[in-house]
């Protein structure tokens, strides 16, 4: 009886669906800003995660990336991509969905992601802004922390 139960609850992982919600390029200074330069531009990148419930096994899992490349004050391009994936996760115990959204799904669209954003940069007139993988681990542990935190100050100020 124990191996029926075991089949049931095969854990699984699918992506049912992944799409581009939003996506923006912004080159303000072109076409000066494409002339040669002596140094590179400083790139600040932002990464975001976030998930929401579909349905009981379908979450919508949002994975924002933000890149900027500036000169002193100027920015030399601004690139904003908001990248989703539809999840189906069945059969993992309880304790395991918020690392599997936060982790393992961001995990499976960054790729996805990472190339949109070095195409729009390439097809912007820049070279293809290959952003390094993500530890989505370490984001997911800090972003528990921080929230851990925030909860204690919060018990303490009631």
């Amino acid at each position: 009886m124990a191996d029926d139960n075991n089949q049931a609850a095969t854990p699984s992982l699918n992506i049912l669906a992944q799409y581009t919600k939003d996506l923006s390029f912004e080159n303000p200074g072109a076409p000066r800003s494409l002339q040669a330069r002596d140094k590179a531009p400083a790139i600040n990148i932002n990464v975001n995660v976030n998930a929401n419930p579909l349905s009981d096994a379908d979450f919508d899992v949002i994975l924002t990336l933000n890149a900027e490349a500036k000169e002193g004050d100027k920015i030399v391009f601004a690139a904003e991509l908001v990248y989703g994936g539809v999840f189906r996760i069945t059969g993992f115990p309880q304790e395991h969905m918020l690392p599997l959204l936060f982790i393992e799904c961001p995990r499976l669209l960054f790729p996805f992601a990472r190339q949109i954003i070095a195409d729009v940069t390439r097809n912007g007139g820049f070279p293809p802004l290959m952003i390094d993988p993500i530890d989505f681990a370490q984001m997911f542990t800090q972003r528990m922390a921080e929230e851990q935190a925030r909860s204690k100050v919060q018990a303490l100020d009631s």
